[in-house]
């Protein structure tokens, strides 16, 4: 298996919203999450597309490396919901960095039960961001 010699050992589990999720843990895997986590971000798409393909729907894949996802969840939670308090104190905008489709997606989730703002996401990959708006 392509962990089997690290040491390492998969945990698999529904998400939320019907990902499944493998938590993957032990041995040296750092190279598997890359710079700023792009190697994951690519191997989760391949994932995705490969499970996709052979039983015929999306089923998206999140492939977590000894909790660099959650993380990095965590940190874009934290992060969207002071940019959006930073909004409704100017009483305008406030545009994010750009970020990959899954990033976009947990500050809209993030947001979207706050009545004071709203979001969307403004350009193309790979300089697409999250623009958050104070309602007036």
């Amino acid at each position: 298996s392509l962990f089997g010699e690290t040491g390492s050992s998969i945990d698999e589990y529904d998400g939320e919203n019907g990902e499944l999720i493998l938590d993957v843990n032990g041995g040296d895997l750092a190279v598997l999450i890359g710079r700023h986590g792009r190697t994951l971000d690519a191997l989760q798409m391949v994932l995705t597309s490969l499970m996709s393909s052979r039983i015929k729907f999306y089923y998206p894949i999140v492939v977590d490396i000894e909790g660099y996802k959650s993380r990095r969840r965590k940190k874009i939670e934290d992060m969207a919901r002071s940019s959006a308090a930073r909004a409704k104190e100017r009483k305008g905008k406030v545009t994010l960095s750009p970020m990959n489709a899954y990033e976009r997606r947990i500050v809209h989730l993030t947001l979207r039960d706050d009545d004071g703002v709203v979001t969307h996401s403004e350009g193309e990959e790979p300089e697409r961001r999250v623009v958050i708006t104070a309602v007036r």
